[in-house]
């Protein structure tokens, strides 16, 4: 009875020795589980983080059966400092980026592209009005750039004009362009007056619209592919009309045709001279996409007049193709 006794209490004793051996391995198990789990969604997580915005808008224009269409639009800079202008164009929304390198001004432009999706899915409701007093109004460059998206307009453009005074007190003018309207902001530094010219462009946009809700439209943009249809006297001029003749006021010219398809031109002075000593300016024609040429001069105004010859030249072989 006695060893009976002895052998059950031992067998007792082993079993429990057993089930707390396999309590112990199932939660080993159980914790293996759950940490490759976490860690496939660890990994999952990482490679969606790790998707570019070029990709992530690919996938998106798959699924809309719309592929986003990259176009180079300008390339300019120095050859150690390049800079490159690209636009993106999926269904109705372009937008473009900037930056050193083609790749890094491919991702500006998707992920600007990107934003404007996103804020196309809100609800109408919250789409239809703009207005300064719904955002940070202590940030008007933010802002700005806020409206300019809502609106699918180009992004707002800064541009320092003018920098004066001793080291220990300098004040920056830059001007703040968008759509056409131009304005300036000073400040004792660059960050300070670019504040300056937002906030005084969107006084002027409240302004325009007669409220501090913000209603103003720019005019219509004119699609570059369009002017192969144009038929207006300045533009069938232009097709017939040599652009090598000398003394010619291309600024003139440019300025006429522009009022005829109804497009803008803003000239932006570059403050570096080139290599030789010449000045250097932008043209920017509103078309869209937006055009961009580069002029030369050994003054200011000679090289917007070279900039207005290559805009010309530009809307000539467009205009003329068949």
């Amino acid at each position: 009875m006695a060893r009976n006794r002895a052998e059950g209490g031992a067998y007792s004793q082993y079993s429990g020795i057993l089930l707390a051996r396999e309590f112990v391995n199932q939660r080993r198990s159980g914790t293996r589980r759950a940490i490759m789990a976490d860690s496939h969604v660890t990994m999952a997580q990482q490679r969606c983080q790790e998707k570019t915005p070029v990709q992530i808008l690919h996938e998106h224009g798959i699924k809309i059966g719309r592929a986003p269409v990259y176009e180079l639009i300008q390339s300019d800079g120095d050859t150690h400092q390049p800079c490159f202008m690209l636009t993106v164009t999926i269904g109705e929304i372009t937008c473009k980026g900037r930056g050193s390198t083609k790749k890094a001004a491919k991702h500006e432009a998707a992920e600007a592209a990107l934003k404007l999706l996103k804020r196309d899915t809100q609800p109408n409701d919250q789409r239809d009005g703009f207005s300064p007093e719904a955002g940070d109004t202590s940030n008007p460059v933010g802002v700005l750039q806020e409206l300019a998206m809502h609106r699918v307009w180009c992004l707002p453009e800064y541009v320092v004009c003018m920098e004066t005074g001793p080291d220990h007190m300098k004040e920056f003018t830059v001007a703040c362009r968008l759509e056409g309207l131009e304005e300036s902001g000073t400040g004792s530094s660059k960050k300070l007056a670019r504040r300056a010219a937002a906030e005084r462009m969107l006084g002027k946009l409240q302004s325009l619209s007669g409220s501090t809700e913000i209603t103003w439209s720019p005019p219509s943009r004119v699609y570059v592919e369009s002017l192969r249809q144009a038929t207006g006297e300045k533009i069938s001029l232009l097709r017939r009309t040599p652009l090598s003749l000398p003394n010619t006021d291309y600024i003139q010219m440019l300025l006429e045709i522009s009022l005829e398809l109804g497009f803008q031109v803003t000239y932006i002075d570059i403050d570096e001279l080139t290599v030789n000593g010449q000045y250097q300016c932008l043209v920017e024609l509103s078309t869209r996409p937006v055009t961009v040429c580069h002029g030369t001069g050994m003054t200011s105004s000679n090289a917007h007049n070279t900039a207005a010859h290559n805009a010309l030249q530009y809307i000539k072989m467009v205009a003329s193709k068949l």
